[in-house]
């Protein structure tokens, strides 16, 4: 069992940046691959980044590649997203998520909800135009 907590979140201008941590408990992060996810009012929650147990390993949603940055800490049990040329479309609910199968990195896996078994409650982030 892992406990996921977001945090960072905010309201920021277009074109600001922000970086949100999710800091895990436990003494087995360094074996889960981790992903953000975001959910706009209205919407289905959707897939930004996700990162290999090592962080040798990257893969990007389309509509944040470029501006996103994901990375970890396996020593401080954390997953940040850099967050920079922040859009108005870019607000939602930031959601962190672990997942402990230990398995070949694919990028394709890691897009999907059902890939992840734990969650963390989500920071909020605003981005006014």
């Amino acid at each position: 069992q892992v406990q996921l907590v977001e945090s960072g979140g905010g309201l920021v201008q277009a074109g600001g940046s922000l970086r949100l941590p999710c800091a895990a408990s436990g003494r087995t992060f360094s074996s889960y691959t981790m992903g953000w996810f975001r959910q706009a009012p209205g919407k289905e929650r959707e897939f930004a980044a996700a990162i290999s147990r090592s962080g040798g390993s990257t893969y990007y949603a389309d509509s944040v590649k470029g501006r996103f940055t994901i990375s970890r800490d396996n020593a401080k049990n954390t997953v940040y997203l850099q967050m920079n040329s922040l859009k108005p479309e870019d607000t939602a609910v930031y959601y962190c998520a672990a997942d402990p199968k230990l398995i070949a990195w694919n990028s394709a896996y890691y897009t999907r909800t059902s890939q992840y078994d734990y969650w963390g409650q989500g920071t909020q982030v605003t981005v006014s135009s």
